[in-house]
């Protein structure tokens, strides 16, 4: 196994095959294509996505922001494979074969090394984690449960729906439904979150920060390819949209890592006008042949004018 101990110093002029790529060495490809040169480029293959990730984290981190000298005439964009190993303190040949593919499971030392060097959040050290792991989990198959939909049922005023693992939206209440564009109604809306954000022009009206929910929901696909490499269904989703989605490429290029969270979010709904909304999700607890289901809830404040709006829609939605 690998680990931070092979610290062997290599001479960074080097740039044999699978050597060391010194300081604009043409032997050393741009960062940013977030290791996809093809719709499923680096999925099913965690060796292959962990070094693009890589490559993408270091291309967003620029030389001056970690004290390193800059200047016009560099031909990478953010750090050399050199430099970021130098600030992890390992060997430029050890991260060479990370990015390559060619170093198996990395330990905790040199993840955590890395982590810091590419200023990663928390969520970005646990897919760094989850990428650099033995193997996968078994691909998990969603099933909604009579509770968890008597559960959406009753919550009248509060809009909610459930998406899996791949952003199919499973499961939903009737104020969910109408908030949302007609989840309720399969022929006014794509029931996969993903591809009716970047297929479907109506997203960008549901939407009006439009740019920010697709910055999530790229992030929260690469979380998924990362934690289940063999779901072919989830492979055939990201190629597509790879193929038809010039932002999807961009954004996925970038190595944008999301968990869902809470937040407020605006959300434009044809009769009640634009409204701000609190979010939440939650995650269903794991079960026997049934996990990845989260929650998505939305609420607003009594007396606001989000809240009078949605018993509107509540009342208008049950008629």
């Amino acid at each position: 196994m690998d680990s931070a101990n092979q610290l062997e110093r290599t001479d960074p002029a080097d740039t044999r095959p699978g050597g060391n790529a010194g300081p604009g060495s043409r032997a050393e490809p741009p960062p940013g294509r977030g290791g996809m040169t093809g719709p499923a480029d680096g999925i099913g293959d965690t060796r292959r996505a962990l070094g693009g990730f890589l490559r993408a984290r270091r291309g967003r981190v620029a030389p001056e922001q970690v004290g390193l000298a800059g200047g016009r005439r560099r031909r990478v964009r953010g750090l050399r494979r050199e430099e970021l190993a130098q600030l992890a303190g390992i060997s430029v040949d050890y991260y060479v074969r990370l990015e390559q593919g060619r170093a198996h499971q990395p330990s905790h030392e040199v993840l955590d090394a890395l982590a810091r060097a590419l200023g990663l959040d928390a969520a970005e050290r646990k897919h760094l984690a989850t990428l650099a792991g033995a193997g996968s989990g078994p691909v998990p198959r969603a099933r909604v449960s009579a509770p968890l939909q008597r559960l959406l049922d009753g919550m009248t005023y509060f809009p909610a729906f459930v998406t899996n693992h791949r952003l199919d939206v499973v499961a939903w209440n009737l104020l969910g439904a109408e908030l949302m564009g007609g989840l309720a109604d399969p022929d006014r809306r794509d029931r996969n979150n993903a591809r009716f954000h970047f297929l479907d022009p109506a997203s960008r009206v549901v939407h009006p920060e439009w740019q920010e929910r697709a910055a999530e929901t790229v992030g929260q696909l690469r979380v998924s390819a990362g934690r289940f490499p063999d779901d072919a269904e989830l492979t055939k989703l990201i190629g597509e949209l790879f193929a038809r989605s010039d932002e999807f490429r961009r954004i996925w290029d970038t190595g944008e890592v999301v968990m869902c969270g809470a937040g407020r979010k605006r959300i434009r709904h044809p009769v009640a006008g634009l409204l701000t909304l609190d979010a939440q999700t939650l995650h269903v607890p794991v079960t026997p042949g049934e996990t990845g289901l989260v929650v998505h809830a939305f609420s607003a404040p009594e007396g606001s004018r989000e809240a009078t709006a949605l018993a509107g829609l509540a009342g208008d939605a049950a008629r």
